[in-house]
């Protein structure tokens, strides 16, 4: 493993903007962060320079200015960042990773828009395998980008350079893209998160097309938590990009109470035997967890998986290549040029027939998935050597993408994750796959999972730090419940119908009183802010956005939904209830809760 060589090296994005609210660096440190980068490092196809640095810094100055000099109002204020070099930035050299095809980009991608003006700061364009096409990470001109755990292996592909940097601790976090996989197997070739969004969630204006149909930008971090963070502030419904989607806000924001986790039924190493066993030791985790693991059919997957690059799903990648192909041949990557060549061979009606099939298995994989949290499956089948990749780019860039390559023809999310060690020193990962839009609660497991595994961070050696407070997942509404919607009360399967999530249990401010509600079926109580009261018992849980207004058209006269402060001074959404209701009702507030007087009432 590299440790981190710069004291600047390997830090999260909380640690970042903690340091920086300190006072213990300034964004000026970025230039000597620059740097201590190594150098050389084909991780990179271009760097920033002194000149490109400044002007950003004096746009973060500008930023920050705007805000009142507010540091909390810039999330990523300061943080170093890659972006693979098929996603433009203003003023860069876009290449693909082919010199011929490359181009000045006029605008940020709206992905990096967005974080710019959150006051992140892009310190480079990452390596990839040519034209996003490939899973290996040695498909460029700009050379082979190694494993960042040993440099005879390969660092998976095709967003190879943006993994390597964030698993060294060059930068924060980065951006890649996945159409088969290029987002999640360097990932776990390389001890970090990758996290690969619904389609649509992130923007692809501003992205050299592989697959245009299925193509994500995706993220990767050293922690989940990063992840998480960046891919909220990058998203966003975007008009000019014809595949985006706004977010309906109605799936889950986390897994259930009892955790229903499916794995393929029949499992496939290819003769790998350090990946097994670090993936078995995994499920053995997951259980040990509270996890219930189902094994389930995988054929439809497999099926689906193979669609991508052994049926006409492949001329999509011909036409994004198709002027290249007919103005630049030579230009192309010999292996890459062989690959898309192959899709000149289908006709129209082949191209019809292939969306029938994947119409048809994407039905029969998400019809598999319902009523499970995620399917668990291995990050990647196995790893190769540089040389062993030499000798066959096809076939073992296709075990690559076994697990993998269905993913987005499916329309799902997915989330990789480190695993472990491997006993040759070379990581693993596992990667949990849902639904479309469950990306929050794929996310809040994943945090559960990286606090309970402890691995060292990236390449880097660093620990993972104490998890910060949980933020409120996007796209849902923390609701106070004080009453018959507690955890095994009568009404509680209101909330867990609507998939929501028990967060913590808290109490309120102590100016509230409660009271006994006369008559309500089942008994209900009633809360009110009143002078002289105390701190309540209340439970918090997440609903999903869409899903809130079934929830509180179900609620009775005279309670209803307002705000409530709670004790360390969040305010969220609450039962209250009308004062005239309380003037016949019994004050129980000094029960403390509901549960409480419902015990004296059993004990009587």
């Amino acid at each position: 493993m590299q440790n981190a060589q710069h004291p600047l090296f390997g830090w999260t994005v909380n640690q970042w903007i903690a340091a920086y609210q300190r006072g213990e660096v300034t964004p000026n440190g970025l230039l000597a962060l620059l740097d201590a980068f190594p150098a050389p490092d084909n991780a990179w196809i271009s760097r920033v320079s002194h000149a490109q640095l400044d002007a950003q810094l004096a746009q973060l100055a500008t930023r920050l200015e705007a805000v009142g000099g507010d540091i909390g109002k810039l999330p990523l204020y300061g943080v170093p960042f890659a972006i693979k070099d098929n996603i433009d930035a203003e003023g860069w050299l876009t290449t693909a990773a082919c010199p011929e095809f490359a181009y000045t980009a006029s605008a940020d991608a709206t992905v990096v828009a967005r974080l710019r003006a959150a006051g992140a700061i892009l310190m480079g364009k990452t390596n990839l395998d040519q034209f996003a096409t490939g899973l290996v990470g040695t498909r460029s001109p700009y050379g082979a980008v190694p494993n960042s755990f040993n440099p005879e292996y390969v660092s998976g592909g095709s967003s190879s350079g943006s993994a390597s940097v964030v698993a060294r601790g060059l930068v924060a976090f980065s951006l890649g893209t996945d159409t088969a996989g290029s987002g999640r197997v360097p990932a776990g070739f390389n001890n970090i998160v990758g996290l690969k969004p619904t389609k649509g969630r992130l923007s692809n204006t501003g992205l050299v097309p592989a697959c245009r149909t299925v193509d994500c930008i995706s993220v990767f971090a050293l922690t989940v938590e990063d992840a998480e963070c960046v891919a909220g502030i990058a998203e966003g419904y975007d008009a000019s990009d014809a595949y985006s989607r706004a977010n309906p806000n109605t799936a889950p924001v986390g897994f259930g109470a009892s955790i229903k986790l499916a794995v393929p039924a029949t499992l496939e190493f290819f003769g790998d035997a350090h990946n097994q066993a670090v993936y078995e030791q995994a499920l053995q985790t997951l259980g040990d967890m509270g996890a219930e693991i189902t094994r389930i059919d995988f054929a439809p997957f497999k099926a689906l998986a193979e669609q991508l690059y052994y049926g006409s799903w492949v001329a999509e990648r011909t036409v994004a290549l198709e002027s290249m192909l007919a103005s630049s041949p030579d230009a192309i990557n010999p292996v890459v040029r062989g690959i898309v060549e192959n899709g000149l061979g289908y006709s129209a009606c082949d191209a019809y027939k292939a969306e029938y099939l994947r119409a048809t298995l994407s039905r029969q994989i998400n019809d598999a998935l319902a009523g499970f949290d995620a399917l668990v499956v291995p990050t990647s089948a196995t790893i190769r050597t540089l040389a062993e990749m030499a000798a066959e780019p096809v076939l073992y860039n296709s075990q690559f993408g076994f697990y993998t390559n269905f993913t987005n023809l499916a329309d799902l999310s997915a989330l990789a994750l480190p695993a472990g060690l491997r006993a040759d020193g070379l990581p693993a990962g596992i990667t949990l796959i849902a639904p479309a839009w469950h990306d929050a609660a794929l996310a809040r497991f994943g945090k559960q999972w990286q606090a309970h595994l402890k691995l060292p961070m990236g390449a880097t050696g660093r620990p993972l730090p104490e998890p910060a407070a949980a933020p409120q997942p996007f796209g849902s509404v923390r609701v106070a419940v004080v009453g018959a919607h507690l955890t095994g009360m009568p009404l509680n399967f209101q909330l867990t119908r609507r998939d929501a999530v028990f967060v913590e249990q808290t109490l309120t401010q102590g100016d509230y009183r409660l009271y006994a509600l006369p008559g309500t079926v089942p008994p209900k109580p009633g809360l009110a802010k009143a002078e002289g009261g105390q701190s309540i018992i209340v439970e918090l849980w997440d609903i999903p956005l869409a899903r809130f207004g079934e929830f509180v058209a179900e609620i009775p006269a005279p309670l209803g939904i307002g705000n409530l402060t709670l004790a360390d001074g969040r305010s969220v959404k609450g039962f209250i209830c009308e004062p005239w209701a309380l003037a016949d009702a019994q004050d129980i507030t000094a029960f403390g809760g509901w549960r409480a007087y419902i015990a004296s009432l059993n004990k009587a």
